[in-house]
């Protein structure tokens, strides 16, 4: 049975209930908020693995509540939405959700999803553990024992799931990735999503990559992907995991 603490915050009480039955039936515990600020309380006295994060919120709406989130934990968080439309989604993304769902909810989807994320975000299987590693080229430090990105020396904070596209890539230079290969390294075969978040997450990674090193680049393979291009010469082999 699954233990870890999901933070439900949505302003209708009657959706906490039903999601947080859901959720306890599953076996999680879960924990509801009904505001911005009540979320936040509760986020820094239950410490949840997860938080599924509705946008549409009178006072302190969704997005402000996630970059307060962002400024204390790396803790994943899903936003849930009646908006659907493609730019609401990408822009979520943009700011630092995991994943986003829109209303009305899905039981099946919503579980999947949520264990992809909780899996990802706690102690890894044997299976993740020997993948894990660190890569380094010049001034780039990829560790994913500490879960974290070192960009020129300096320590940049980095959501989970960008760091782990990173890896991905890095760690297989040169090597061209499809979306949904990307998708289904990272982000496992039970993301429903579609391949618009991997632009997202590319797009964020260059903003804080850009004009770091001319010896390294996340370049688009048109019409296929993306790779970590580097000349042969200065490949990097990832380190094993101890």
């Amino acid at each position: 049975m699954a233990m870890e603490k999901i933070l439900i915050v949505d302003d209708e009480p009657n959706i906490c209930e039903v999601l947080r039955t859901i959720l306890v039936k599953e076996g999680y515990t879960a924990i509801t908020a009904t505001d911005g600020e009540e979320a936040l309380a509760k986020f820094a006295s239950v410490h949840p693995d997860l938080v599924l994060l509705d946008v549409m919120m009178p006072g302190m709406n969704g997005y402000t509540v996630m970059r307060e989130i962002q400024k204390r934990s790396n803790v994943p968080v899903i936003l849930v939405t009646a908006k659907s439309e493609p730019n609401d989604e990408a822009l979520g993304l943009d700011l630092g959700a995991e994943d986003y769902i829109t209303k009305p909810i899905d039981k099946t989807k919503l579980l999947a999803r949520i264990r992809a994320r909780t899996r990802k975000s706690g102690q890894p299987s044997a299976e993740q553990s020997q993948r894990r590693g660190r890569v380094d080229y010049d001034k780039l430090t990829v560790d994913m024992d500490g879960y974290v990105l070192r960009v020129d020396g300096k320590v940049i904070e980095t959501p989970p799931k960008e760091l782990e596209l990173l890896y991905c890539l890095a760690s297989n230079p040169n090597h061209v990735y499809t979306r949904d290969q990307l998708l289904d390294e990272v982000w496992g075969f039970e993301y429903y999503g579609d391949s618009r978040t991997i632009d997202v997450h590319i797009k964020r990674l260059r903003e804080k990559l850009e004009g770091v090193s001319d010896k390294w680049g996340l370049r688009t393979v048109w019409g296929v992907g993306y790779k970590f291009a580097v000349p042969d010469e200065s490949k990097a082999a990832p380190d094993s995991a101890e």
